[in-house]
């Protein structure tokens, strides 16, 4: 029987660096997915409806919501975003690890529901370097950044309800320190005891 995966919630401010440091992580570790969320946003440049997100109208999101298939939802700049339960339970049964990338509220329904669940807060180095990467990012308004930075501030004051931080300055040391959380995490005595049941029992025969 494999081990039951981990749960990983991966929070941080608009222009941290989550996509791409969770990307890298993916790429290095085959056991790790993540959780692709629903969200009533509509899809940007570059991303794939069923990868990225499940791209729904507002409509099928509340349908969905009133059938309660959401571990949680929240509404964030006016959409709302999802996590599907029974594909998310599904996963783990599998033994896989899954990552969800949600914000400080979605995190703390989730905490509440699988206290088992690690969390992981990624901060920029700098204010300065927040707006920075969200201005060369080329999307959004000087209105829309100065709101993003202003709900950045209060974001990061949730870093306290998390069990780690990761630094994003430097990316080949921040995806360092994310593989380090994950490769201590599977080593734990409870999963490496499933994992190697039949050898634990011949070592103590």
């Amino acid at each position: 029987m494999p081990a039951t995966g981990t749960l990983y919630i991966v929070s941080a401010p608009s222009g941290a660096g989550k996509t791409s440091l969770v990307k890298a992580l993916i790429d290095s570790q085959p056991q790790v997915r993540v959780s692709v969320s629903h969200t009533t946003r509509a899809i940007r440049p570059g991303e794939v409806d069923g990868v990225n997100y499940h791209f729904v109208s507002r409509e099928d999101f509340l349908e969905r919501l009133e059938r309660n298939e959401f571990l949680e939802h929240a509404e964030v700049f006016g959409n709302l975003y999802g996590t599907s339960q029974r594909w998310l339970e599904d996963t783990l049964a599998a033994g896989q690890d899954l990552i969800l990338e949600i914000d400080w509220q979605g995190a703390q329904q989730v905490r509440r529901l699988m206290p088992a669940a690690r969390s992981i807060f990624i901060l920029p180095p700098t204010q300065e370097a927040l707006r920075q990467r969200l201005t060369n990012r080329g999307q959004d308004s000087e209105d829309i950044i100065e709101r993003r930075m202003r709900e950045a501030v209060s974001e990061m004051s949730h870093y306290v309800e998390y069990d780690y931080l990761v630094i994003n300055d430097d990316f080949a040391h921040a995806l360092a320190d994310l593989q380090a959380i994950f490769r201590a995490n599977q080593l734990r005595q409870e999963p490496q005891q499933q994992r190697f049941e039949g050898l634990l029992r011949q070592l103590l025969a």
